[in-house]
């Protein structure tokens, strides 16, 4: 019998995480998975490790592959992937022992639904609720609003040119989901919590807001010009940058002193 799910866990120089990633997994109320770890040429002991997980259940599989970053990972564990659907999960984040359950409550019997996700916990050098922007096409072409771990079919994936092996510094998964989505295609947000994101002080993300924020987005643009001039006229983030100047003028001495003075008037009027 075919998995229902592939789980693609790449890894490199993440062993130290690594069975706690695989446990979550391990944990599922859905049993009918497979989960492929990809050793993308790691100097660690992962190969160590996801042998251990190999023998302990069939459902574990390995592949090493020389070095070539996290989406040619992705890609070549999603090559040989058998699952109907498809779950990226990175090798130091986890995902709830319910988030495979309630997913194919919502894929099985919903085919017009192109991609799962939920609600998220960051941990780790940060401990809150991650507080996710509600999900619209016209907000994902302003910036990635769908983290890594979503569930979408792999029928889907071959329709794609897959990530972007070439972004090594980040945002493969906003290009991802571009590829992926077009306005028509709906998205379903599952209200509990499926996803937990291990924050570190070494975080990527940090990296990428204080380094390649800018260039990694004119390369989008310029990927997904032709895209994006179909909605705007304007280059991306326009919107976005309207919205924050909006934001900056609300917290103003100027406007509060304003809204302090009309305040009164605006009671008498009502």
């Amino acid at each position: 019998m075919s998995p229902d799910f592939s789980i693609i866990v790449p890894c490199y120089n993440q062993a130290q995480f690594l069975s706690e990633t695989l446990q979550s997994v391990l944990s599922q109320t859905h049993f009918n998975w497979e989960c492929i770890i990809v050793d993308d040429g790691s100097p660690d002991n992962t190969e160590k490790i996801a042998l251990e997980w190999v023998k302990k259940d069939r459902r574990f599989v390995y592949l090493k592959k020389e070095n070539g970053g996290l989406s040619s990972a992705r890609n070549a564990g999603i090559k040989i992937a058998k699952g109907e659907f498809i779950l990226p999960l990175d090798a130091d984040d986890y995902i709830s022992s319910s988030y495979l359950g309630s997913a194919k409550k919502v894929l099985f019997a919903n085919d017009h639904i192109k991609l799962v996700y939920g609600n998220a916990i960051k941990f780790g050098a940060v401990n809150c609720k991650w507080e996710l922007e509600t999900y619209s096409y016209h907000g994902l072409l302003e910036g990635n609003l769908i983290y890594c771990s979503a569930i979408y079919r792999k029928k889907d994936f071959d329709n794609t040119n897959g990530y972007d092996e070439s972004m090594k510094s980040g945002y493969e998964d906003w290009d991802f989901w571009l590829q992926l989505l077009t306005e028509q295609d709906k998205v379903h947000f599952l209200e509990e919590t499926v996803f937990f994101y291990r924050i570190k002080n070494e975080s990527m993300l940090q990296a990428i807001k204080d380094e390649h924020s800018r260039e990694l987005r004119n390369y989008i643009y310029n990927k997904y010009k032709s895209l994006y001039e179909k909605y705007w006229d304007d280059p991306i983030l326009v919107k976005r940058k309207n919205s924050q100047l909006t934001r900056m003028y609300k917290n103003s001495l100027d406007y509060k002193l304003g809204n302090f003075l009309i305040n009164p008037l605006r009671r008498i009027v009502k």
